[in-house]
């Protein structure tokens, strides 16, 4: 059995397209990418994954890479082609966007259909070539993500797919830059309860009185608290799991970075308290802005106003970093933080 690779857009079509083939094969993973730069460096970072399961597995393992819900130039389709056969895996990719009539026209594994969302487009294309949903199970909301997506106003699933739309547009709980895996999870999560309610009464009604509650029951764990509360302590836990990979150094201080978290009084205390190792916690925007939160071991005012022009209190303050250079790849992002700080302090 081959392993699938999907990568796929950050909106509900690109989601929904995984939300499809995550229930139609068991051997795949997936990464996600907005337009841009970030699709090449998502491909790059397959096609190194597709060489380490290699190595681990046996070079005869079978792969696929699948592409959904985002276009290629000739000039990436190109590279792209190349590296696949280089590693010797099978390459699909799946779109509606109008702007890869070009690369469509080269090449053939390049399937564009501009009257058909992403979402139906691969949904057909599992029924066709994967023997996938024999009972309609997922037609609904297939129907549901393609109405919304290429605005058919008049469909009759048209007002639930704008509850989707936003229901996808607001799950940003999780920083998909820190924790890509937990934050499709939510949104598969999702997606599969806007299945379930696709055939209520007033169904777009439904989905939007349930989606507090919904997302609730995705962040619970032992006990119900406050959504911010479950969220803080979800998102601790994720921070303290991998805290070794997000560790900095500050006049030998230790602490933690985080990427676009948000929430730093609640998050950044509760992680504080959780890691009582730790002397701070720094969260760091795409624009440079930074939080920074202490627990009485050192004063942060005085680090916020070393390295950015900051201050605040010594357990709460900010800054932003000068000439900060933003990546959609978190260890970048961390080796920019550390080597400024470093050539500061030093």
């Amino acid at each position: 059995m081959e392993r699938i690779y999907h990568l796929s857009h950050i909106d509900l079509d690109g989601y929904g397209c995984q939300y499809l083939t995550t229930k139609a094969f068991e051997k795949i993973e997936c990464y996600n990418a907005n337009y841009g730069p970030e699709v090449k460096a998502r491909l790059e970072e397959i096609i190194k994954k597709i060489e380490q399961d290699k190595f681990l597995h046996g070079t005869q393992t079978k792969s696929l890479i699948l592409v959904t819900d985002l276009n290629l130039t000739t000039k990436e389709a190109n590279w792209l082609e190349k590296e696949v056969i280089r590693i010797g895996s099978k390459l699909q990719l799946l779109d509606h966007h109008a702007t890869g009539a070009s690369s469509a026209e080269r090449f053939a594994w390049y399937k564009l259909d501009t009257t058909r969302s992403a979402t139906l487009i691969t949904y057909d294309w599992l029924r066709e070539h994967h023997d996938f949903d024999k009972d309609g199970e997922y037609q609904k909301i297939v129907k549901t993500i393609n109405a919304i997506d290429i605005w058919v106003s008049d469909d009759e699933q048209f007002e639930y797919g704008k509850v989707c739309l936003g229901m996808i547009a607001g799950a940003r709980e999780i920083n998909r830059t820190l924790f890509p895996l937990n934050d499709r999870n939510l949104k598969i999560h999702l997606i599969e309860k806007a299945r379930i309610l696709a055939n209520e009464d007033s169904a777009n009604i439904a989905l939007d009185n349930a989606l507090h509650k919904t997302k609730k029951e995705f962040f619970i764990d032992a006990k119900d608290d406050t959504k911010d509360n479950l969220v803080a302590t979800y998102v601790t836990n994720l921070l303290s799991e991998d805290k070794q990979r997000l560790t900095i150094d500050y006049r030998g201080y230790k602490g933690l970075l985080g990427y676009n978290v948000g929430s730093s009084s609640l998050i950044g205390n509760s992680f504080l308290l959780a890691n009582p190792d730790y002397d701070f916690y720094m969260d760091i925007n795409f624009r440079g802005h930074f939080s920074l939160r202490g627990h009485s071991k050192m004063d942060v005012s005085k680090m916020a106003g070393e390295i950015g022009n900051g201050g605040g209190h010594p357990n709460a303050s900010g800054g932003k970093v000068d000439g900060y250079k933003d990546s959609f790849v978190y260890s970048k992002v961390k080796a920019f933080v550390q080597n400024y700080i470093d050539n500061i302090t030093n």
